[in-house]
């Protein structure tokens, strides 16, 4: 570089370093600021001293633009020094200060990285050391990273526009079919255009995916993309076959061309059409030839390209079933994340539920299978899902129910039902049959009595390799005549559920019609077009194509079939396929086989008649898949919202009706019920021995006073002397030991429990006590009691302990006796009033109450009232008179009676006697009490020499010893077993009633449950539809 001087510095350098400054040294012109070289250089071409440097110079300054302009130095000589002084001094001071800032900023860049190095050095010490967690990541991840180099795999996956470049012009090829066809038929202009809309292209014209968006697209990145140079390979191969394609293309159009642009001949008027000379038939064959021979090259060319494409796409499908085994392998390390179509179908579950439940119809998409009876619904659904998977007949009916299926992706080849964890393995035939038998069954079992289909869905879900994505739900076959054995309704039902789910806004129609059977004869297009007048979401299929090849004489009708010419209704796309031949025992495979054999040689295909993307289950397989994806992601937001403003109303109707409730759903509410009913029955061990005995012993007594009065004690009274009665009460006794009494104990034990059990139930109600419990506690109370029963080896111990207890004579101590003497007494006075009552019933009012209530008595009463005053003389009289009447007193009672102008029946004397005669015993028998209570000392002497006897009081003692002992036998009973196996009783009841959902939705009723069930259910459908929404983003 040049050094500064006075005769070769430029001006502006010349004021950068002025000696004016202060600067006694020349600076060389490296260690002037970059701006200042930059200025330098700039100007230093300039020879001319005089001319003054351009003034746009000064915007160079970058740094320095807004300082105010300054005007060129004048030349050496023209005076003006002060000036220059001053603008020297400026300038410099500038220059110094910037360098000044330089220095600073670069010293704190320094001092700021040091310090940064260091913080960083100092927070990496603190991390922890990461390579313990290693087993964190699955070990399939490290061992695709040592076995497989994944950059060179994804160098190695074409881009979309490669892809895109791989598609066949569909529309170019069926321009060329038209044409080919026209020629030979017609002999119409080989330059026309030929536009044909595809039903594939409206069925895969997606705003996401750019090479299935149009035809005219993927034909445009062909175009733009055929220079590129591509490696060797399978992709290189089919992008060279693609290209030979479109060659032969080009040599079809030209011949065309060459062929309209030859005149016609002309027509003479008068004469015919001359025959065409030799030249020009030569030519015509010659054309007809080589369009013949191109067209031939060109199947030959798309049939290569075919089998390449399934190639690359069985290569991928092997690698995606390692990938996929290898993450399976890797499940147990991680948690489980489930797929996409798993999440959908979960929700498509859920709904199906809600939907019985509450009548409602949810508006999520699935694709809908129908079709005539043996129209091949199944097998398309089968082929689909890659396994012969449902029962088969031949002309029946199979499906008798909805049947869901949700198809995805997986390692294996399985099968699994919503409701059961056993898997299926589609690879082995033996699984297979027990799946088609299983189906089976649910179908029947589905079906209720009297009915031929069933509403219920049966949900089943099928993984595999290769399998396309998507809910399909296949329905029972539309039907035109009910046959012999079938309920009458079968055809109806069969067309509600059809219309149920086919009225789905957002559901897709697979519209399945019987090839092989005349069109008029189609039930089911009718329908569809009724459920779908715009074909806006209908796929049409064709199937048993092969059949109809053959059958009809005219192809053309298959032509007009799958161009919609045909039906009535409008559809998306319209598909042709083969499903066997019929027979049962075939494969997917080889059915696979014989439709791609069928097709290859098929003069549909090779006439133009059907297009290449309009046949094989596969390509339709592919079209639904994406058409349902479409629907998904364009309808599943939406129904998210309605769910959400669902879910508002119901929170708000709790709020206003039930705000202090917490939202308890049916079964929360039956545990909380089932909660307090067990705490109900653990509260009967609580009650006291005491309470126990004095309550059975209550109803012991009144259950057996009567027989005790009525067949043991009135008979031994009326004995003689005290061996006799003595000798009368053990036979008595005895006979009611072994026959009743047990018996009579254990029932009024069950009883005491039975009533202690229910008087718990309803004491236990209070503040807190919900009154939509009680139907369902009555019921589980009925039901236990129902099912409790007393054991049968405690009524030989009871009798054995009764027996021994009425053997028992000794009365040790007076307040025994005292005890005795008080309830015979009570027992005696208790018979007294109900005697007299009988009485006062029998003869009618006295004269006191007819005087007071102005009431008299009926000829029945008075004739009672008569007989009465009669026997009463007779008892006065004999006041020792026996029990029963003797033939001639009664006769002359009755006469008496008639001498008073009274008739009376002998029947009627004797039952009145009864009664009076029990009253006069039942007095004389308290009479007799009272004077027993100072009868302890002679019963001590055994009433020797004592005209007192009180027998009688010693059978009262025995009689209520027994009802002590009994009572404390029962108790122990009751509180160490019964109670114990009437609370097993109670938990098994409610068991049962907690594994019927019908019986908890009979049993526990209200507005209050079933707004409780449907915010349950509304708030679980919006969970699962946002987490599958929020999957559904992540995958995009």
């Amino acid at each position: 570089m040049l050094r500064v001087g006075s005769n070769a510095a430029c001006m502006a350098c010349r004021n950068l370093v002025s000696t004016n400054m202060g600067v006694r040294f020349r600076v060389p012109l490296q260690k002037l600021h970059p701006l200042s070289r930059a200025i330098h250089h700039r100007y230093s071409g300039n020879t001319n001293p005089q001319r003054p440097p351009h003034r746009t110079a000064a915007r160079y300054f970058t740094s320095m633009s807004r300082l105010p302009m300054r005007p060129p130095k004048p030349p050496p000589g023209s005076g003006g020094r002060g000036h220059q002084q001053q603008r020297n001094f400026w300038v410099a001071r500038l220059a110094a200060r910037l360098l000044r800032l330089r220095y600073i900023l670069l010293g704190s860049a320094v001092g700021g990285g040091y310090t940064a190095k260091k913080t960083y050095d100092e927070w990496k010490d603190m991390l922890p050391d990461f390579s313990e967690y290693n087993w964190v990541i699955p070990d399939f991840v490290w061992e695709l990273s040592e076995h497989i180099d994944l950059d060179k795999l994804a160098k190695a996956l074409p881009e979309m526009e490669e892809i895109a470049k791989l598609l066949p012009d569909f529309d170019k090829i069926g321009e060329n079919f038209t044409f080919l066809k026209s020629l030979l038929s017609s002999g119409v202009s080989l330059g026309s255009e030929v536009k044909g809309a595809s039903g594939l292209h409206l069925l895969l014209e997606t705003s996401g995916d750019p090479p299935l968006k149009a035809t005219d697209s993927s034909a445009a990145a062909t175009q733009d993309g055929s220079d590129k140079q591509y490696k060797k390979g399978l992709l290189g191969e089919l992008i060279l076959i693609q290209q030979q394609i479109q060659l032969h293309e080009e040599e079809v159009r030209r011949a065309a061309a060459a062929n309209s642009a030859c005149p016609p001949p002309p027509e003479p008027a008068p004469s015919p059409p001359p025959n065409p000379s030799p030249p020009q038939q030569k030519r015509k064959s010659s054309d007809k030839e080589k369009i013949d021979q191109l067209q031939e090259e060109l199947l030959r060319t798309q049939l290569k390209y075919q089998r390449m494409l399934e190639r690359l796409e069985k290569e991928n499908k092997e690698l995606r079933k390692v990938v996929l085994q290898k993450d399976d392998k890797g499940i147990h390390q991680r948690k489980v994340k489930k797929s996409l179509i798993d999440l959908y179908s979960e929700v498509l579950d859920i709904l199906s539920d809600y939907d019985a439940n509450y009548n409602t119809q949810d508006h999520l998409p699935r694709v809908v299978v129908v079709g005539d009876q043996s129209a091949g619904k199944t097998s398309v659904l089968e082929m689909i899902a890659q396994a012969r998977i449902f029962p088969r007949g031949s002309g029946e009916m199979m499906t008798r129910s909805p049947v869901k299926v949700t198809l995805s992706e997986g390692p294996h080849h399985v099968a699994m039902f919503k409701d059961s964890g056993r898997e299926f393995d589609l690879t082995k035939e033996e699984d297979l049959a027990a799946l088609r038998h299983e189906i089976e069954l649910r179908m029947r079992k589905s079906v209720k009595q009297g009915q031929t289909v069933s509403c219920e869905t049966i949900s089943l879900s099928v993984k595999g390799p290769g399998i396309q994505r998507m809910v399909l739900v296949d329905l029972p076959g539309v039907i035109s005549t009910v046959t012999a054995g079938m309920a009458s309704d079968t055809k109806e039902t069969i067309f509600s559920i059809s219309k149920a789910y086919m009225q789905n806004p957002n559901a897709i129609i697979l519209c399945i019609q019987d090839g092989s059977v005349d069109a008029e004869r189609s039930i089911v297009t009718d329908l569809v077009s009724q459920m779908d007048p715009q074909g806006k979401r209908t796929i049409f299929v064709l199937t048993k194509v092969d059949l109809a090849e053959k059958n009809l004489a005219s192809p053309n009708r298959i032509q007009q079939i799958v161009e919609g010419k045909l039906f009535p209704m409008k559809a998306l796309g319209y598909f042709a396929v083969v499903t066997g031949k019929g027979s049962s025992g075939e494969s997917i495979d080889s059915i696979k086989d014989y439709e791609e054999d069928f097709f290859q040689n098929s003069r549909l295909l090779r006439d133009g008649m059907l297009k290449a993307h309009q046949v094989t289950t596969k390509n339709l397989s592919l079209a639904v898949s994406d058409c349902f994806w479409k629907m998904v992601r364009e309808s599943v937001e939406q129904q998210a919202d309605v769910f959400k403003a669902s879910r508002f109303n119901l929170e708000t109707e709790w709020k206003n009706n039930y705000p202090r409730l917490r939202e308890l759903d049916r079964n929360e509410l039956f545990e909380k019920a089932k909660n307090e009913i067990l705490d109900e029955v653990i509260s009967l061990s609580q009650v006291t021995p005491q309470h126990w005995e004095a309550i059975l012993q209550k109803k012991l007594w009144e259950r057996v006073s009567t027989h005790v009065i009525e067949n043991i004690y009135l008979p031994a009274a009326q004995t003689m002397d005290s061996g006799t009665f003595n000798t009368t009460v053990d036979i008595k006794l005895k006979q009611w030991t072994d026959k009743q009494l047990p018996h009579k104990a254990l029932e009024i034990a069950w009883e005491t429990l039975q009533e202690e059990f229910a008087r718990f139930m309803a004491e236990y109600k209070g503040k807190d006590q919900d009154d939509i419990f009680d139907k369902l506690k009555e019921a589980v109370k009925d039901e236990s009691i129902k099912r409790h029963k007393w054991n049968e080896r405690a009524m030989d111990s009871l009798r054995v302990i009764q027996h021994n207890a009425l053997e028992d004579r000794s009365i040790t101590d007076k307040p025994q006796w005292d005890a005795a003497i008080q309830f015979m007494e009570e027992t005696l006075q208790s018979r007294l009033k109900d005697t007299e009552s009988v009485i006062r019933d029998m003869v009618g009012p006295g004269w006191r109450q007819r005087w007071m209530n102005w009431v008299n008595r009926t000829p029945d009463q008075h004739v009672r009232n008569e007989t009465k005053n009669e026997l009463d003389r007779l008892l006065k009289l004999h006041d020792e008179h026996t029990a029963y009447l003797a033939n001639d007193e009664v006769t002359t009672v009755r006469k008496n009676l008639e001498g008073r102008g009274v008739e009376v029946d002998p029947v009627l004397i004797k039952d009145t006697w009864h009664q009076l005669y029990r009253r006069h015993f039942l007095q004389k028998a308290l009479s007799h009490c009272n004077l027993c209570r100072r009868g302890f000392y002679y019963y001590q002497r055994h009433f020797v020499d004592s005209e007192l006897e009180c027998n009688d009081v010693v059978l009262f003692w025995r009689i209520q010893r027994m009802l002590v002992i009994t009572a404390n036998t029962l108790r122990q009973q009751l509180t160490n077993t019964e109670v114990r196996r009437l609370e097993k009783n109670v938990k098994e009841v409610l068991d049962d009633f907690g594994e019927d959902m019908e019986k908890k939705t009979h049993l526990i009723t209200g507005r209050r449950v079933q707004l409780a069930e449907d915010l349950k259910k509304v708030r679980e459908i919006q969970e699962k539809l946002e987490a599958f929404i929020e999957a559904l983003h992540k995958e995009k």
